[in-house]
């Protein structure tokens, strides 16, 4: 099977390149200078769970029209530039090929199926914190780093994801073949949209809003909105799992923040509209009252609007 992956940062560069590091056929996507960079020295990963430094083949938007279609296509990128990275991958696909987005939110789905067909875009998600350092290695945060992918309704069955499913077995890449994809998005949806919502309106971390009267109370509610609009959509959280993201949301001391938090200290942009603006728009249309989710899609709008000057 062989595998494109577009973007070699965090995200991309970590599965990615643990599926390369097992012999797995993999093909980075990436701007001229990362394709530089990546040719010259080769990808390098810093992890608690394994260094490594790895011969890759990389390639440019100008280059991927002379090579063979993919059989499956990682988009790893952030929610806001689906729009290029459509773009750039369009070349890469044939008939057979399949598209996993593992982006943050659901709100790339309708544009994906949109341009390249419904039966063709799969479903799926992933847990890492990761970056790049300032030599373009991976740097990977902490020892969590998992993928979790499935059939939406509407795709073809073609038997892709159960040998994605093998090859992150061979790379000892924590995965996920889920029988239910849409639930598993949802669980995770709510949890980060409440995470994301929580540590950006309060500037800080889980453990520093709870140690603060009535924080604790703020991030359960909080939850509470983002829970009541999975249920909205027909996909409620089972009530283990809720209760396991309730104890990441309320857990007394924990460093934890969203990574939105981390790129709006440092002015980057955030994926605002994906998450939290998306669960804040869903809650509305159903007539649900998310009044903690709207002040948050509000300030995170606020920041946007003053980063655009």
């Amino acid at each position: 099977m062989r595998i494109l992956v577009l973007g070699a940062g965090g995200t991309g560069g970590y599965f990615g390149g643990r599926l390369a590091q097992s012999g797995a056929d993999v093909t980075f996507l990436v701007r001229p200078a990362r394709a530089t960079l990546l040719r010259g020295q080769g990808l390098r990963i810093r992890s608690e769970l394994g260094d490594a430094d790895l011969a890759v083949a990389a390639v440019t938007i100008d280059e991927l029209p002379a090579l063979p279609p993919f059989d499956l296509v990682l988009l790893s990128c952030k929610a806001y530039d689906l729009a290029s990275a459509m773009d750039a991958i369009a070349a890469a696909i044939g008939p057979e090929t399949r598209i996993l987005p593992i982006l943050n939110g659901l709100l790339h789905y309708d544009a994906l199926d949109a341009r390249f067909g419904r039966e063709r875009v799969l479903g799926g998600l992933c847990f890492i914190s990761a970056t790049l350092g300032g030599d373009g290695e991976v740097v990977h945060m902490g020892r969590p780093a998992s993928i979790t992918f499935g059939l939406r309704e509407g795709n073809a069955a073609t038997g892709v994801l159960q040998q994605l499913a093998a090859a992150c077995a061979t790379a000892g890449v924590d995965h996920l073949l889920a029988t239910d994809i849409a639930q598993a998005q949802w669980i995770k949806f709510s949890f980060l949209a409440a995470l994301a919502a929580g540590t950006c309106l309060m500037r800080g971390s889980v453990g520093s809003i709870v140690a603060t009267e009535g924080g604790a109370d703020f991030m359960a509610a909080l939850h509470e909105e983002c829970l009541a609009v999975a249920v909205a959509e027909g996909q409620p959280v089972p009530e283990a799992e809720a209760r396991t993201a309730r104890g990441q949301l309320v857990r007394a001391g924990s460093p934890v923040t969203a990574s939105m938090l981390r790129d709006l200290e440092a002015g980057r942009p955030v994926e605002a509209l994906q998450i939290v603006g998306d669960l804040f728009h869903r809650a509305r249309r159903a007539g649900l009252p998310a009044p903690l989710l709207g002040a948050a899609w509000t300030h995170l709008q606020a920041y946007q609007d003053a980063r655009a000057g």
